[in-house]
């Protein structure tokens, strides 16, 4: 067998596939760095902190947004194994990122907080990993703090996973107390990677990045045959043929080898630059005598908030276009439309899995490819039915239909809560008023609680996380899972500039929030539009019915400056003179609204 980077085709019954799943801040990212320091990967003088999140957004929020793999030499009984690591996020807006990764693996390390217990979202995870039929590894972290009780949570595990409290290992990712027996259990529990290395080839492509040297590097992890380079592959979505120019593995970093065999993971690159032909969940195959029947790839995700993006200088839409596609390539969630704004120009409509994913898309747009971006107010997608029968799929409030409305249906979702058992009539109360309506609720043991709510999407799309940390101390956690429709009472309420709606401030509203939303975004309005030569009156309006309204004064000239004295006929016929020119200029004036007022009335952060 030659050295480890060169290695030519590892046996599969040697190969371990196994992610690390867990809730934010629970050390998945702390335990990865102790992997790959105790199998050698990484030396002292290269090591960092989360080596794995290589974003520099990652860094700065303590947060993993990408689910980065790498390859690992370990040595159990005197026999080299090979594992593959895939460190996953753990916020439910990259739910997805998880799944991908979990079918890329045998086995899971559920990784548990031991002064925090087991968490929403990540038994939202373990769910996910069990319908994935994945051997769970269930392992506590943090038992070096004070704090700790991994007794207690050990318990708790034992009792979700139905095992016995003794088989919940005990780790510490920032001393490195128990990695080494963490690794060799998962060597005697993840089942080997199952493929056939005689039949024709075909490769699962899991992830890829748009590289601007070399262009698009896909990440694949192999099913059946083998992969070497410089032959010829074809995509079998779309057909094209490419010729491979390079093969590697991730041990941390790229490194080029002789080929990939069954159940290895790794990456190729063939020098294509068009981001679209390199599909997340397509099957790679020969092109001489090829696989005919494709891998089941991956359910597409289906966006859940739509917002729009507008470059803030007009001339940058082409631009925007091609970040978005070589976002797309990395981030298989997004998806896009073009659309156009009376008031902002020409941008495109975008589909989030929620309000950090478009936040995260946004700083990635600004950050790697230096684009000035105005982003309009989240919304759902809403299904409205006309009187006559008709039926419109609504994702932005300008598309909201002229006619009479029989009924609307909005997205809801199934929302668990799992909270020191003290702040259930806190969170009940929240939840109430967020429309929201109890499924059930367990106590995972004497003192915590899991409550499942169903909640309209558009009611926590905002700050409902924040409100819910802040009335519980930030002791609860929270995850949500679609759960289908229901009919609800809702409006669109327009904003009027002297008379003309202005489409970037329309929303979609509970009949109720109606007046709340009005009167909020003419007060900031007022205060944001600067003042004009005539007056300015800013209404809220459902229909031709207003429901709010602001005046911004006009400026006005000292006509009186140059009276002193006198009769008072002359000042009354100076001012009657103003208002009649500030009456004409009305007629024919046009408010100019200032890019900063868009940024600032649209900001998420100030309509919470």
């Amino acid at each position: 067998m030659t050295t480890f980077a060169d290695q030519t085709f590892t046996p599969p019954e040697l190969i371990r596939n196994f992610c690390v799943i867990a809730h934010i801040d629970h050390g998945k990212s702390t335990l990865a760095d102790r992997m790959l320091q105790l199998t050698g990967v990484l030396d002292e003088r290269s090591y960092r902190a989360q080596y794995l999140d290589r974003m520099d957004i990652e860094r700065e929020r303590g947060i993993t947004i990408k689910a980065q793999n790498v390859r690992l030499p370990w040595q159990v009984n005197g026999v080299d194994h090979v594992l593959h690591l895939i460190d996953t996020p753990g916020h439910v807006d990259f739910t997805y990122e998880v799944s991908r990764a979990l079918d890329a693996c045998e086995g899971a390390v559920l990784l548990v907080d031991a002064a925090q217990g087991i968490e929403a979202q990540t038994l939202a995870n373990l769910y996910l990993a069990l319908e994935k039929d994945l051997r769970i590894i269930p392992v506590l972290n943090k038992i070096d703090l004070p704090a700790a009780e991994p007794d207690r949570y050990a318990a708790e595990l034992a009792h979700i996973l139905g095992c016995q409290p003794d088989d919940v290992l005990r780790v510490s990712a920032k001393t490195g107390q128990g990695v080494r027996e963490l690794l060799d259990v998962v060597v005697e529990q993840v089942p080997a990677p199952v493929g056939d290395s005689a039949a024709p080839t075909r490769a699962m492509i899991f992830d890829s990045v748009y590289d601007s040297y070399r262009g698009v590097v896909t990440y694949i992890r192999v099913v059946d045959g083998r992969i070497v380079p410089r032959e010829r592959i074809r995509m079998m979505s779309t057909g094209v043929t490419h010729e491979l120019l390079e093969v590697g593995i991730i041990s941390p970093d790229q490194k080029p080898c002789d080929g990939l065999g069954v159940g290895e993971v790794g990456y190729l690159m063939t020098g294509v630059k068009d981001v679209r032909q390199s599909r997340v969940g397509d099957t790679i195959t020969s092109e001489r005598g090829g696989a005919t029947v494709a891998l089941p790839g991956y359910r597409s995700p289906k966006p859940m908030v739509f917002a729009g993006l507008y470059p803030m200088d007009g001339s940058d839409y082409p631009e925007l276009r091609d970040a978005l596609d070589k976002l797309r390539l990395n981030d298989a969630a997004l998806s896009y439309a073009p659309e156009t704004s009376v008031a902002l120009g020409f941008g495109f409509r975008c589909g989030f899995l929620g309000l950090l994913h478009l936040e995260i898309t946004r700083d990635r747009l600004q950050r790697e490819f230096g684009l000035d971006l105005i982003s309009t107010a989240p919304n759902v997608v809403y299904r409205v039915v006309r009187d006559e029968g008709s039926e419109q799929i609504v994702t932005n409030p300008a598309d909201w239909p002229d006619g009479k409305v029989a009924q609307v249906y909005e997205p809801v979702v199934r929302c668990t809560v799992i909270a020191p058992a003290e702040f259930v009539g806190t969170i009940m109360e929240l939840c109430q008023g967020r429309r929201g309506t109890l499924l059930g609720m367990d106590y995972l043991s004497a003192s915590r609680v899991e409550l499942r709510y169903t909640l309209p999407m558009a009611e926590i799309v905002f700050d409902f996380f924040d409100a819910l940390k802040s009335r519980t101390r930030g002791y609860a956690s929270m995850d949500y899972e679609e759960a289908g429709e229901q009919i609800a009472d809702l409006v669109k309420v327009d904003i009027l500039l002297q008379g003309e709606p202005v489409d970037a401030f329309s929303a979609i509203v509970h009949r109720e929030a109606a007046y709340g939303y009005g009167t909020s975004m003419v007060t900031r309005l007022r205060e944001l539009i600067p003042r004009q030569q005539f007056e300015v009156p800013i209404q809220a309006a459902i229909g031709s019915r207003i429901i709010a309204r602001e005046t911004i004064r006009a400026m006005r000239k000292d006509v009186l400056a140059k009276c002193y004295g006198g009769d008072i006929t002359r000042k009354r016929k100076l001012l009657e003179k103003q208002k009649e020119g500030k009456k004409r200029m009305k007629t024919i004036g046009r408010v100019e609204v200032p890019q900063e007022a868009f940024v600032a009335a649209l900001s998420t952060d100030t309509r919470k």
